[in-house]
């Protein structure tokens, strides 16, 4: 029937609908393009800076160099030359994270707004919904990342000490235009977290819910519990599996379907965890582990570490377990 998200029947209406949506093929309506094309802007930048990140080497041996030799200006000097370009690749992923949270909250504002409910929206708007997806995708994978390099925070202590220090005039005064004390301040607390961009969209989320005072909480975690929902259900049915051509695709899914359970953990008053959740938990971990270990550990432990409410005395024992 040419609509790309299908109803599926659901087994547990207390789950709530879920849904199919080709991630691959969604393209925008006129009535989304304008929202589409300002988000679309921010996420052309996403596979760049991956690309970036996962080629980042660090200056490492330079600073130790520097370190082990503190007398030697010209070690010094090596040093600094070494760190104040990748800060500045620094510098431009923690702006971008900004970026992505005005996006996020964008496609928030499109996908929650009344007289339509979020299941009504996401069967409409289904390119706005592939955008939201594919922030979560970048998220958890910028963070993935960041956490198996701990050169980036090597660097970046470097960097601020040498600057607080004020060691190296020429070269200081140079560097400071692109990273001075106060931006060095901002950003160190973004790299102080382990998943920072996650954090950033956790924060964004939840201040998008306190600010829109009118706009039921439902209206924004029944659109993340369907998002859920919809990657659940294409990962756990081969028929709809088998409709990916991209390989990727799959992992694709399982990285919306923990971004949207720990964005809804956050919101949610009871969080993700709770029986009176509306995400399938239980199913949802399954479907985690039923692929191959290497490949989603680091999904597990994000819903191991970064969400609020896995700890809870609600929270069943089964599903504690299957986190162990």
């Amino acid at each position: 029937m040419g609509n790309l998200l299908k109803v599926l029947t659901c087994t547990d209406l207390e789950q709530g609908p879920n849904f199919f949506l080709d991630f691959e093929n969604a393209q925008p309506t006129e009535a989304e393009r304008d929202s589409w094309q300002q988000v679309n802007g921010v996420l052309q930048q996403s596979e760049g800076i991956l690309t970036e990140l996962q080629a980042y080497r660090g200056a490492g041996q330079e600073i130790r160099e520097a370190i082990s030799n503190s007398n030697d200006v010209e070690l010094q000097e090596k040093a600094w030359k070494a760190v104040c370009p990748l800060v500045a690749k620094l510098k431009r992923y923690y702006e971008f994270s900004l970026c992505l949270a005005e996006a996020l909250r964008s496609l928030l504002t499109a996908l929650t707004c009344p007289p339509c409910t979020p299941t009504q929206h996401l069967e409409r708007e289904q390119a706005l919904a592939k955008q939201f997806a594919e922030i979560l995708h970048f998220t958890l994978r910028f963070d993935e990342l960041k956490m198996t390099n701990p050169a980036i925070q090597n660097d970046f202590s470097y960097y601020r000490r040498t600057l607080s220090r004020n060691r190296i005039n020429n070269t200081y005064q140079i560097a400071e235009n692109e990273v001075n004390n106060e931006m060095a301040n901002r950003m160190s607390l973004f790299y102080a977290e382990a998943t920072p961009m996650l954090k950033t969209l956790s924060d964004v989320t939840t201040k998008f819910v306190s600010e829109n005072k009118t706009l039921p909480i439902e209206n924004t975690t029944d659109c993340l519990s369907t998002m859920a929902s919809v990657c659940k259900v294409m990962l756990e049915t081969p028929e709809y599996r088998s409709r990916f051509t991209n390989e990727e695709t799959v992992s694709f899914c399982l990285r919306v379907m923990v971004g949207v359970i720990i964005l809804y953990d956050h919101v949610h008053p009871v969080g993700a965890f709770a029986r009176s959740s509306k995400i399938d938990m239980k199913g949802c971990i399954k479907v985690l582990k039923e692929q191959p270990p290497n490949s989603v550990e680091g999904l597990l432990n994000a819903l191991r570490y970064t969400t609020r409410h896995l700890n809870d005395e609600n929270t069943s024992k089964q599903v504690k377990s299957m986190l162990q």
